[in-house]
Formats: C-alpha cells, structure tokens, sequence
C-alpha cells in the first residue's frame, strides 16, 4: 500500500519545544502546561497573538533541530517499511513564515528528516517521497496525485475536506484524544504510533485474505 503521513503535529511532537522557547522568551509562565496548544491559547488569550505568529517561523526555522519524534515513530514506520508499504511525507508549510525572520522552513524540515528517517543504514522514507505544499487545496491534491491508500493527519478539516480523495482511507492522530467520537466508517481516530502501525498491519492482512 501507498502510505501517506502529514508532518507537524504527526511525525514531530512540538510540545516541549514551544514551551521552552515561550519560557525563554517570558511570554509565559511555568504554569501554563507543556502542550503546543496550552501556550498557543494562552497567548492568544494575552493579546500575543503577533508574538505567536513570530515563535512559529523561529521553532519551525532556527530551532527545528530541537524538535522531537513522536514516541514509537521510528519502530512504527520501520514496521510498515518491512512489510513492503511505500511512505510518503505530505505536508502543509510555506516555505517562509508569515512574520519575523526569513527561516527558510522546508529546509529546516528536511534537514530534521534527513537526520531521523534518511539515515544512510536504514532510509525509513526516500527523499524523493517527501512534499511540501504552500497550501492545504495543494496538498490535498498531491495526496489524490500520489493515490495513497491511506493518509494519516491531525486535522480533521484536512480529511474530511469534500475535495479529499475518496478511495484514500482517512487515519486522524489524535494522541490526545481532542478528536473522539469524529470518528466514522471512513475516519479513524488513532492516539498512537503503534495503533496506526497494527491497524495497517490489519488492514494489509484483511486485504490479502480477500
């Protein structure tokens, strides 16, 4: 099977990083919890919304490095690999951030995924199998483009947009259960890398016996 994966928020977790750069710069306060979306809404709550839109393109650019794999990634994908699936890395990024400095942000992401996924004894997905789309319409048709059997994000306005490909099944991550109950005959909500690689390995086996 053809497996696409959307990018941030999937594959890297930014949870502690834009927590620590927020602390570095006092926008917060150690109270507000670890979480990406805890320090987004606070300072969206404190009138920072200009601070938070600059913090994006500098955790995305200068500090990308710093990011980390979501936990059973690495084992996740090295197991769909195994089994003989493609994967593809299909994202939604400009290349620039809207406000601050001028990171170039594609690079900063291949950089990270050379690092984590492109090592030379074990390549988990080609360079040639990863995309970014200056925008949603576009990477919704890169995944149509590319006819993935599966596309696992973690925005539920990306898979279910009435222009998402309809013979691609729609894997939702939701490691933190935001999403519960959105989930259908076409929406699957995984909370983990390891549930999205057994519900392929399941899926893989039911197609074979059918």
């Amino acid at each position: 099977m053809r497996i696409g994966l959307d990018f941030d928020n999937t594959i890297v977790s930014y949870d502690h990083l834009f927590h620590k750069v927020a602390l570095e710069k006092s926008l917060i306060s150690h109270e507000v919890p670890i979480n990406k979306v805890a320090v987004r809404d606070y300072l969206r709550n404190t009138n920072q919304e200009d601070a938070w839109t600059e913090m994006q393109g500098y955790v995305y650019g200068a500090r990308m490095n710093e990011a980390i794999a979501y936990p059973g990634l690495i084992a996740a994908l090295r197991a769909i690999r195994d089994a003989g699936h493609e994967l593809f890395i299909v994202s939604h990024k400009t290349q620039y951030p809207y406000a601050g400095e001028r990171y170039d942000l594609h690079e900063a992401s291949r950089s990270w995924i050379a690092y984590h996924l492109q090592a030379p004894e074990s390549t988990l997905i080609h360079k040639s199998n990863v995309f970014f789309n200056p925008s949603k319409d576009e990477k919704i048709e890169k995944i149509s483009q590319l006819k993935c059997d599966i596309f696992l994000d973690d925005l539920p306005e990306i898979l279910l947009a009435t222009h998402f490909p309809q013979d691609t099944k729609k894997c939702l991550f939701d490691p933190e259960g935001h999403y519960v109950g959105l989930e259908n005959e076409i929406l699957v909500n995984l909370q983990s890398w390891k549930a999205f690689s057994d519900w392929v390995h399941n899926l893989g086996r039911n197609n074979e016996s059918s």
